[in-house]
């Protein structure tokens, strides 16, 4: 049986994105752990996150995790979820700064609070709910429709090096990167577990991909 393993460094709801991934695939063996010697067994490795990107980097340097997604993301498929995306960039601005993991180069930067619509109207920060997102051809968007909404939660966001691994963008009110891709490393800004069916097909595929585009 295919395994997964969700990445528990003491921060955010891992059961919700557990739950989530057992109800796409139920055939997948979903495990929340902690342990590197299980998390690098695993077929697949689910990287969530949700909080502060300076008590993130501290848990995972604390708990020796910052090396093992290091090494997962050498090999095999690996799937970044909101602070869980950030976290692959080089650093953040959020905290003053934060050093990332430097697997995807870039940096995290936060909106501005002076944000406006077409219509003049202040837009708020945290950039939150339902949001379309346009992306460019993956594997992961399989049986997804083109400007499907997700579900976003997030003040900071992504800014990569390469443009070309965005592989999805969403306008707040500019497009920003939603979703970068690297060789066997997906990363989205949105909660998938929080998506409904299309997060779920997201996941799915997740579940069946191999890692290579």
């Amino acid at each position: 049986m295919s395994s997964v393993a969700v990445i528990d460094y003491g921060m955010g709801n891992l059961h919700s994105i557990a739950k989530a991934l057992q109800h796409a695939a139920p055939h997948v063996d979903v495990h929340i752990v902690s342990d590197p010697e299980l998390i690098l067994k695993a077929d697949r490795v689910v990287f969530p996150g949700v909080g502060a990107m300076r008590d993130c980097m501290q848990a995972l340097n604390e708990t020796q995790l910052a090396e093992v997604i290091k090494e997962v993301a050498k090999s095999k498929p690996l799937l970044g979820i909101c602070l869980g995306m950030q976290a692959l960039l080089t650093d953040s601005e959020e905290n003053g700064y934060t050093k990332g993991l430097n697997i995807l180069p870039g940096h995290v930067v936060r909106f501005s609070d002076s944000l406006q619509n077409a219509q003049g109207n202040h837009l708020k920060i945290p950039h939150m709910g339902w949001n379309q997102v346009y992306f460019s051809s993956h594997p992961l968007w399989d049986k997804i429709q083109q400007n499907s909404r997700f579900y976003f939660v997030h003040s900071y966001y992504a800014i990569p090096n390469d443009a070309t691994l965005i592989t999805a963008t969403t306008e707040y009110p500019t497009a920003f990167a939603c979703a970068l891709a690297k060789e066997n490393v997906f990363a989205v800004q949105f909660h998938p577990e929080k998506s409904q069916a299309v997060g779920l097909q997201l996941l799915n595929n997740f579940l069946h991909w191999d890692g290579h585009v």
